[in-house]
């Protein structure tokens, strides 16, 4: 896979939808909450809520997990462990996709997420 099949865009949220699972998702944020911070952690966060909602149409759901997998994903753009930017390219594509599925996203979704990254954060 060359660096630009692993680049996150909507047109390839598909090739990235298999390293999503629940299991994935939740171990990979209890990795890297602390060195993510909340500017990766909130929004993957929302969208991991949205993803669990019953009403939200298939082509939405597609596209989080396509971004949701790219979270996941061992390898990626900009490698995790390159201090300060090794998260930007996640958060790039967490971003976007939240923007596209923000129609989905309520109140309600808001406040589980703030509520599980403060509980993920230890400011409960």
């Amino acid at each position: 896979m060359n660096s630009k099949d692993k680049e996150f865009s909507v047109e390839n949220a598909e090739k990235f939808g298999k390293y999503y699972s629940e299991d994935g998702f939740w171990q990979k944020i209890k990795d890297i909450a602390s060195k993510a911070g909340s500017k990766v952690i909130l929004p993957a966060l929302v969208l991991y809520y949205v993803l669990t909602s019953r009403d939200v149409p298939i082509k939405d759901k597609g596209l989080i997990i396509g971004a949701l997998g790219y979270l996941i994903l061992p390898l990626d753009l900009i490698p995790d462990f390159i201090p300060i930017v090794g998260f930007a390219d996640d958060a790039a594509a967490l971003a976007a996709v939240v923007k596209l599925v923000s129609s989905n996203i309520d109140s309600e979704i808001e406040a589980k997420a703030r509520a599980k990254a403060n509980e993920l954060f230890g400011l409960h």
